[in-house]
């Protein structure tokens, strides 16, 4: 083999081990310096990989409109995608995934290779757990009273509020999560879908012991039914008529559950052990 060939081949072969560039967004009433932590773990076990820590929406900012910030999101990943055409890896965390994954869905042409939701409520949020970090004098019970109002729409977490109780509000009130879920059918719908079933890998990550995504199974698109029962996702209509393409992934082996037992909330991402075991193997 000449030299000339040999310098090709090199270059391929290197090419060809590097790790595709990560996005990464915070959670709710944080920035991106709370995920400092897990950037930095991903550097150093992954040399070289370049990490985009979005800072958009931080602290009291994350409150505002849901759609508001996926336009936004969208578009940062859409000019971050266009920068490194061999494909990207978004891992969104908590609020954070639950708005990546509207944004990928907003991109039906992006070129997104995996997208990592870590406990996020893809199926939205029923608890008053959660409540209390945001809304201290509002309960669980009552919250549709401020959540399934224009008022409330305004908030983010009113587009993915879900009440089990309510659900003639919820459709008729929340102007997102519904819509993201093609619940509600609108213009997009198939644009949403076609977004979804674009990802080469989409992996879910939740555990019972979370204690602030309510039920804690909405990180995998399960939720519960009016009598407070949990559905398993792949009895629910959102898997069963492939409403946004989970049945589609599940059956390319595109689709990933990952249970994690033992882990808060506001540990996975800066618990390294959790890191190592439930996000570095799927960034690759």
């Amino acid at each position: 083999m000449s030299i000339k060939y040999l310098l090709i081949f090199c270059m391929y072969f290197v090419g060809s081990l590097a790790y595709k560039p990560v996005v990464v967004l915070h959670g709710i009433l944080s920035g991106a310096e709370s995920m400092t932590v897990l950037v930095r773990h991903i550097e150093t076990l992954h040399p070289g990989t370049v990490v985009y820590n979005c800072d958009k929406f931080s602290g009291w900012y994350s409150l505002e409109n849901a759609w508001r910030q996926v336009q936004q999101i969208k578009d940062y990943i859409d000019q971050i995608g266009k920068l490194h055409p061999e494909g990207i890896i978004v891992l969104g965390y908590s609020q954070g995934g639950l708005l990546a994954r509207a944004a990928i869905q907003s991109l039906p042409n992006h070129n997104v290779k995996t997208f990592i939701s870590l406990s996020s409520p893809q199926a939205g949020q029923y608890g008053t757990s959660f409540l209390h970090l945001i809304f201290p004098d509002l309960a669980a019970k009552t919250a549709f009273e401020l959540f399934y109002t224009r008022v409330g729409q305004h908030t983010s977490v009113g587009g993915y509020w879900n009440d089990p109780h309510k659900q003639d509000l919820y459709m008729k009130y929340s102007e997102f999560l519904p819509l993201i879920n093609n619940e509600k059918l609108s213009s997009n719908s198939t644009s949403f879908k076609m977004g979804m079933v674009r990802l080469n890998k989409l992996v879910l990550i939740g555990g019972p012991n979370d204690d602030v995504i309510t039920p804690w199974q909405s990180s995998h698109f399960s939720y519960f039914n009016e009598s407070l029962n949990v559905i398993p996702f792949y009895k629910r209509e959102i898997y069963m008529n492939d409403s946004i393409g989970l049945k589609t992934l599940l059956e390319a082996n595109k689709l990933i559950i990952i249970v994690k037992p033992f882990v808060h909330h506001l540990s996975w991402h800066l618990n390294k052990r959790v890191i190592n075991e439930v996000i570095m193997p799927y960034l690759d």
